[in-house]
């Protein structure tokens, strides 16, 4: 098959790209800019921005599916910016896709859809944990909006006969080899001596290698079909090895070659923080994100992990990598890319 990628040259974007290769597809990807690690693979690349609707509908044709992952993430933005990016861009694929009489779509979206403030998920499943119905962030508010869209979409005509079908994927915070944002942010953090756990560090929170979010992917892809069991539905995936954070964040460290960070802030502390940081960088001429919000602060203190039976009862995804064998390859990545 003929598969397009969007953010094919993202972190999870590549790991998708080799993993449709290595079954034999033909694949493409559409993004910003030219990407030499995926020119070296010999993945097509379509440049363009996916909130320009011409441009998706030139980048979809002749594609018989699609795995939409492209996103603006970050906590930090214009609310524009993420709405072009994730509810527009959205809009498009599903628009070019219905014109195009392409018939499936697996769409990587987030738990962060789902995530209510301070209120914990312990084991929490699709159809007990609720969509959040207020934001501290662009992101999670229009990552839900482009997951409502998707979902929407299942089962609609094509143009030319059928229908699409969709599947969302909420990958939790995906690590492993390849990383190129969230290891070296920890790492130049902890070196210039400015990270701290909240509230210590002890809540429990989901993780994902990168290599199981791809699989989970994969599967999903080769379970769905009108009227599957996975159609029209939306699934937690991890690594299902719910770690606290301090645990977390120290394993990634130490697989860089770096030390353990144990320094904390309490809860309170932290939120403040994040409120005034948001007033100074909305109101000031100061450039790049701030080091805390009150989203961010809610994430990394408030417990979050996933019941994953779902996603093993409709299409056979069991995490094959574990957090620790993942930890062993990023070491051995890290040490060989420095």
């Amino acid at each position: 098959m003929k598969i397009l990628v969007t953010g094919g040259a993202g972190f999870l974007g590549q790991a998708l790209c080799r993993g449709l290769l290595e079954q034999g597809h033909s694949v493409l990807s559409t993004q910003r800019r030219h990407s030499a690690a995926l020119a070296a693979m010999g993945v097509e690349q379509r440049l363009g921005d996916l909130a320009d609707a011409a441009h998706v509908l030139r980048a979809l044709e002749g594609v018989d599916a699609v795995f939409h992952n492209a996103a603006k993430a970050g906590h930090w933005g214009s609310e524009q910016s993420y709405i072009d990016a994730n509810v527009s861009g959205t809009s498009n694929v599903l628009a070019a896709c219905r014109q195009h009489g392409i018939a499936r779509l697996v769409y990587t979206s987030t738990p962060s859809v789902a995530h209510s403030g301070r209120i914990p998920c312990e084991g929490g499943n699709e159809a007990d944990t609720p969509y959040a119905t207020h934001f501290k962030a662009p992101y999670p508010r229009t990552k839900q909006a482009a997951e409502k869209a998707v979902l929407a979409a299942n089962g609609t005509a094509l143009a030319g006969g059928g229908v699409l079908a969709t599947v969302a994927l909420r990958p939790r915070l995906i690590w492993g080899p390849g990383d190129t944002n969230l290891l070296p942010r920890l790492v130049e953090r902890a070196r210039a001596g400015r990270l701290r756990f909240i509230a210590g560090g002890h809540n429990r929170m989901d993780t994902t290698f990168v290599g199981n979010a791809a699989e989970a992917h994969l599967l999903a892809f080769a379970a769905l079909a009108p009227g599957s069991a996975c159609a029209g539905k939306a699934y937690f995936i991890s690594n299902g090895e719910p770690q606290p954070v301090r645990e977390i964040v120290n394993g990634l460290l130490v697989a860089a070659g770096e030390p353990r960070v144990e320094a904390s802030l309490p809860f309170a502390v932290a939120y403040a923080a994040g409120a005034l940081c948001e007033v100074l960088w909305s109101t000031l001429p100061l450039k790049g994100e701030p080091p805390m919000t009150r989203f961010v602060a809610e994430q990394l203190a408030t417990p979050h992990w996933y019941d994953l039976s779902a996603a093993k009862r409709d299409f056979g995804y069991v995490p094959r990598v574990s957090v620790a064998e993942g930890l062993e390859q990023l070491a051995r990545w890290w040490r060989e890319r420095h």
